[in-house]
Parts: structure tokens; sequence; C-alpha cells
């Protein structure tokens, strides 16, 4: 039987900082993940930058050494607006892996979990299954941040349900071999709305940003365009229904495209295999109508091409897990200051819809999110971080972003230490 400290279960955005931290002030950690690097969200759905916050430096320490390392490798960069978490998802692989293997912090890759033994209020161990074994590992002290509350629900903890409908998912994708200059020096010309579309030059390249959607909260300059892509059928109309992209670190002429929201019915379930894989195989046509779409349209891509699709959906909502405290929208409008913040941020309460001129993006006010909302209700060594936050629908919609799943999964690392 292995024996940890502390085991992670889920090696995204939340647990790559909590295994980090954890293995940095001396636990014996071990972090399981599904999937063959680490990253979750960042590298296998190409969640990229992660959005800007006012996180006051509250539990940043991973982010911090995180942003340091992966300027190591050339993949990084801080963008015009102060924003530090462009990264480079490909790069971010290799830069976790070396930041695991700093601190000590061991990783098992292709392992899922598929039991746990556990009596009265406390988790004992899980089983964990490969390709080749299935084993038992014993631990002081585990983590559920597998995003879905997976594991959670194999403990059959309670599980939040205070909505019945899913935020829409999304397949993001790049695009490389553009002309940025050509097309930067076009975007800028025919759209004036820096609150929309920014370029700058760092580090001798040229990155920018810009985004279109269907709904008439302002007026975009991009939206003729799509329109009259529709209009010719180049396009149908939900493939106009969000459109954002970005430049990637260290990929000269290469955008991350945050699309296509993938609205094949009204409410696709994420934890539906047989829904999910429909919603896979619908967003790759969109995304080739996109790409075509660009070619024709967009100045500066006649000679490029789709270089990436990601390996996993982004699922911005699935499983919630509760905790001893569940935040709430109140809480987060209230601007509410704790004695003992988990993370502290300002990002709004974000809710993508089905629906044209429904979403939601809710300013607030600075927000802080107490400790007690990471400890399962069910079981006394039990955390949770990331998108599987103890939180109802609309305050997990602000607390979802990357900057403050990395805080939550380090707030429970330091817990963890201060307990062992």
């Amino acid at each position: 039987m292995i024996k940890y400290d502390f085991v992670v279960c889920g090696g995204g955005t939340a647990g790559i900082a909590a295994g980090y931290i954890a293995a940095k002030l001396g636990l014996k950690t071990l972090i399981i993940d599904k999937n063959i690097h680490l990253g979750g969200s960042i590298t296998s759905a190409l969640v990229i930058p992660a959005m800007k916050s006012n996180t006051k430096n509250i539990n940043c320490e991973f982010l911090n050494d995180f942003v340091e390392t992966l300027k190591l490798y050339n993949g990084q960069i801080t963008y015009g607006d102060g924003n530090m978490g462009w990264f480079n998802p490909e790069l971010a692989k290799i830069a976790l892996d070396a930041m695991m293997k700093n601190v000590g912090c061991n990783v098992l890759y292709n392992s899922e979990i598929i039991n746990a033994v556990a009596k009265e209020n406390w988790v004992k161990s899980v089983c964990v299954t490969s390709k080749t074994l299935s084993l038992y590992i014993d631990s002081l002290y585990f983590l559920d941040s597998t995003g879905d509350g997976n594991f959670s629900a194999i403990l059959k903890n309670k599980i939040l349900d205070d909505t019945s409908k899913h935020q829409p998912m999304t397949l993001r994708f790049n695009v490389s071999g553009i002309n940025l200059q050509k097309f930067s020096d076009w975007l800028l010309d025919i759209d004036k709305d820096r609150n929309v579309t920014t370029a700058y030059t760092i580090n001798g390249d040229i990155h920018l940003s810009t985004a279109c959607t269907w709904d008439k909260d302002r007026n975009w300059a991009l939206w003729p365009i799509f329109e009259k892509a529709i209009e010719n059928g180049d396009i149908i109309e939900s493939d106009a229904s969000y459109f954002q992209l970005f430049t990637v670190p260290g990929m000269p002429g290469t955008i991350s495209l945050n699309c296509p929201r993938i609205l094949l019915d009204k409410d696709i379930d994420p934890l539906d295999p047989f829904a999910t894989s429909k919603a896979i195989s619908s967003a790759r046509e969109q995304i080739w109508r996109l790409y075509l779409f660009m070619c024709k349209y967009f100045p500066g891509f006649e000679n490029s091409f789709i270089s990436n699709i990601a390996d996993m959906l982004g699922i911005r909502d699935s499983r919630r897990i509760e905790g001893e405290k569940i935040f709430t929208k109140s809480d987060i409008l209230s601007g509410n200051i704790v004695d003992r913040p988990v993370l502290h941020a300002d990002y709004p309460i974000d809710i993508h819809t089905y629906e044209k001129d429904t979403s939601t993006l809710q300013k607030t006010v600075d927000y802080e999110l107490p400790f007690e909302c990471l400890k399962a209700s069910g079981y006394k060594n039990l955390f949770l971080a990331g998108r599987n936050i103890s939180a109802d629908f609309s305050a997990q919609a602000a607390l979802r972003i990357q900057t403050s799943c990395f805080s939550m999964g380090e707030a429970v690392a330091k817990h963890v230490r201060s307990l062992v």
C-alpha cells in the first residue's frame, strides 16, 4: 500500500497549484490525472489567456512561479493591459513537468480514480486504475480538483442542484500561418473600440485580441462581416453567437480562438457522454466553417492552416459539490471581506447562454472567498477546488476563472500543511 500526506485528484488548474505548493512545503504529494500532461483547461482545452482579475497577490505563489517558469521556455507574455496570464499551452506542459520535478511532487498520468475507501466521515484511500493495473493509495488528506467533481460523486458527497440549466460548452482551436501584421492593420482600422480590439508588439512579436458576439449589448465592429457571411451561406447563425481570438506567446503567426460556442441542443449535459460526443463532432464541423470564413473575410489568413484542435471540451459548469459553506451571488455582490480569504477577485459574473441577448456579464465589487467553501460537507479530510467549488450557479460563474482556481488549490495545500 502506497501512502501520501496529500493526494490531489485531478491535475487541472486547481490541482496543479495544490500539488506544487504542497510539495514545495514539504508534504509527500501525489497528483492523479487522466491525461498524459498537467494543466487541464490550459493545456488540454486550450483555454488561454487566463482572465485578468485583481488578486491582490492573495494565494498567488503558484501563479507567480508558473509565470517565471514559462518565461524560461518563451511561453508567457504580459499583455498591454497588464495581464500576465498569456500562456503557451504546449510549453505549459513542459514547464509544469519541470515545476513538479523541482519540488518533488509525484504525478500519476493516464490514471483515473474509480473507487474509494471511507469510514464514516474520513476518506482512507483511493482506487486508481490505468491501462495496466489497479491499486489503492492511502493518504491523510485528499483534494477533489477533478472539475466535474467525480471524486466527490464516488464518495457520495452531496451535489448542489440549484439550477436545471448549463452554460454552453466550447471546443477551442488554433490557426497558424497568419500574416499578423496584415491582419492587425486591418483589424485596428475597422474596429476603433479599444475595449474590444487591441494590438501590441511584445518582444518583437505582434500580439492582439478581438471579439464579436450576436448579442446587441454593444456595436460590434466585426458583426457586419459575420452578417454578410451568413447571408452568403459561408457560416450559419449559431457560428456567430460567440467569437473571440488571441495570439499565443511563442507561436508567431498563430491565434487561439475561444469558439465555437456549441449550441447543438438547448442544454447539453456535460456529464452525458452521448450528448458530449455529439457536441464534439458538431463543434469540429463548426471549426471548419469558421476557419474557411476567416480565410475568405480576414486579410492575412491566405496561407493559414488549422494547427490544433483542443482534446478537451471547454466546460464552464457541471457538478458543484456542497461544502461547509455555499458561496452565493449575494456574497459576491456584497463584497464582504472575510477573515481567512482563499482568494481576492473582481472578475464579473460571466454566464454564457444558448439564446441571443440573454448572456450575463455582471460587474462586481471586489470579493473574497472563505475557506469553508473548500471543505467538503461530508468528509473531514476532503477538500474542493476549481469549478466544482461549493458555490451557487451565479457565484461559480465568477469563480471558475483560472487565476481563482490557482488560488483555491494553493489555499488547500497551505491548510493541509498546517494540519500535518
